[in-house]
């Protein structure tokens, strides 16, 4: 094994803060046999909902040097993203607050880039490697966690002690060999407030979602219409659902983002009831040109509006 310095990793850790990163941890690639039973058994009993996605690339989830020949380490950061500000209007439909600001999907990419770039011409030039973040079939949460950044929560959700569980996740899978983090120990204890917050019951247990009854699977995932079961139990949310990290005590104190990307269009905070219903396409357009709203397109989010309307949520 031909681990770079600590005075090197330290580097790099530098540079991932200086570029506006939350927190940054290494993992070395490595079997992970109880999260692929987990996964296989997740996908056995049919939680994948219509993310039929899901069930391909298997072998490359669990092994992430299939996505990368030769990879040795995968460095995962994470960037909060708790807005300073939330909706003003409390009978307004809501938004899950990762898509307030721009798509998290670029602003991670380009500061990924940006260190990818750094590490190769300032500390390894034989760097290879590739950049994720959402965009391949990795196990974010899993590797994230075994480079010490926190543990994944009864809600699924990756905590970051300090963090909470309101941060977005990246990944640079890479040729490079990296001492690893410690892992962190799991602390929800008997804690199951996310659980019990649930109000469709897609948390069936401790560690276990079932997406069928999601309501962040069911407004952006989901394709046809929401089935009627569900009618009454979105508590108004319109375009994913913050419900069991809003139940999290370790979010309650984490301190907001300072990433000025995801700041909000001036004027969606302040959308009224009245504004979100009678909202046209232009404006849909207007408003979430660069956010993660986009992916449900103005029908879809027209479809959850009218659900949320018709069922008086």
């Amino acid at each position: 094994m031909n681990i770079i310095s600590e005075a090197y990793q330290q580097q790099i850790k530098d540079k991932a803060f200086e570029l506006g990163f939350s927190d940054i941890g290494y993992a070395l690639i490595e079997p992970i046999e109880a999260d692929e039973a987990h996964l296989k058994q997740w996908l056995n009993d049919g939680y994948q909902a219509g993310m039929g996605y899901m069930n391909n690339h298997f072998e490359k989830r669990i092994n992430p040097s299939l996505l990368v020949e030769g990879a040795k380490s995968v460095i995962s950061v994470l960037l909060n993203y708790k807005p300073k500000e939330e909706q003003q209007d409390k009978h307004a439909p809501k938004i899950a607050r990762y898509a307030y600001g721009k798509d998290y999907h670029f602003v991670i990419k380009d500061k990924l880039q940006l260190l990818f770039n750094h590490i190769k011409e300032n500390i390894y030039p034989s760097l290879e490697g590739r950049i994720f973040t959402d965009s391949a079939p990795v196990l974010d949460r899993v590797w994230a966690a075994k480079s010490g950044l926190g543990w994944i929560g009864k809600n699924t959700n990756l905590i970051h002690k300090n963090l909470g569980s309101y941060v977005l996740i990246g990944e640079l899978i890479t040729n490079l060999e990296l001492a690893p983090g410690e892992p962190v120990k799991e602390a929800c204890g008997g804690c199951q407030r996310c659980i019990d917050a649930c109000p469709t019951g897609a948390l069936l247990a401790p560690y276990k979602l079932d997406a069928n009854k999601c309501i962040s699977y069911l407004t952006i995932e989901h394709r046809e219409e929401i089935p009627s079961e569900f009618e009454g139990q979105f508590e108004n949310w319109a375009f994913g659902c913050d419900i069991c990290q809003e139940a999290c005590p370790w979010n309650w104190k984490a301190r907001p983002t300072k990433e000025e990307a995801l700041t909000p269009h001036p004027d969606l905070l302040k959308l009224s009831k009245e504004n979100w219903h009678s909202m046209d396409k232009d404006r849909f357009n207007e408003l979430f040109r660069k956010s993660a709203v986009k992916r449900t397109k103005y029908i879809g989010l027209k479809r959850n509006l009218d659900f949320l309307l018709k069922h008086k949520d």
